[in-house]
């Protein structure tokens, strides 16, 4: 009877673990900073591309900036930009167009870093609120901090995700690839520092 109240606790114990981790994985993955003012606001490309150019806006008109950094390369090589697309729609929401700095270049995170740190240095900022969707919020502040180093302020706020909450992100089957392609590229970053 003993042995049996043993196993019974380890197994209660190893589900309690993994029920942790599966609810833990969409918190880590996704990081909110508390907002401020900041000296641009940089939104990059990718999934759900229209709602991270939406939310920049958004942050810009409530103030946080008054300039906007869009990054990406086109998906269409035959079409305009990424970050084209998305200055295109800023405008369109009253954003004056030389308040908006592109890159049209990065074709992925590591590079949307690289570039827009460039731009960061170039402009001489000090602080940016960083854009992305939810579940790839954590591996774009990683590559970002490398890219930035220690004199850039980065506050982590993701753009809304109709599909994908991080609190309740395995409710959905479809959700599981991406989440946990993204963990497994964040880990990857992290065991593979360069510096």
């Amino acid at each position: 009877m003993k042995r049996l109240l043993i196993v019974v606790a380890v197994l209660v114990a190893l589900g309690a673990l993994a029920l942790g981790l599966v609810l833990g994985i969409g918190y880590y993955l996704a990081p909110q900073s508390k907002l401020s003012h900041v000296d641009a606001i940089v939104a990059i490309s990718g999934g759900e591309t229209d709602a991270r150019a939406d939310e920049a806006v958004q942050l810009y008109r409530d103030g946080y900036a008054t300039t906007i950094i869009f990054s990406g390369a086109a998906a269409d090589p035959s079409g305009p930009s990424n970050a084209r697309a998305m200055e295109e729609r800023a405008v369109a929401e009253g954003v004056k167009p030389n308040q908006i700095l592109l890159d049209e270049a990065s074709a992925n995170t590591a590079e949307n870093a690289t570039a827009v740190a460039k731009i960061v240095k170039d402009q001489e900022f000090h602080s940016i609120v960083l854009v992305t969707s939810p579940y790839h919020q954590r591996r774009a502040d990683i590559e970002f901090s490398r890219a930035m180093g220690t004199g850039v302020k980065i506050i982590n706020h993701s753009a809304f995700d109709q599909n994908w909450s991080r609190s309740r992100w395995w409710e959905r089957g479809y959700n599981y690839p991406i989440t946990l392609a993204e963990l497994q590229k964040t880990l990857f970053l992290l065991v593979t520092d360069s510096k």
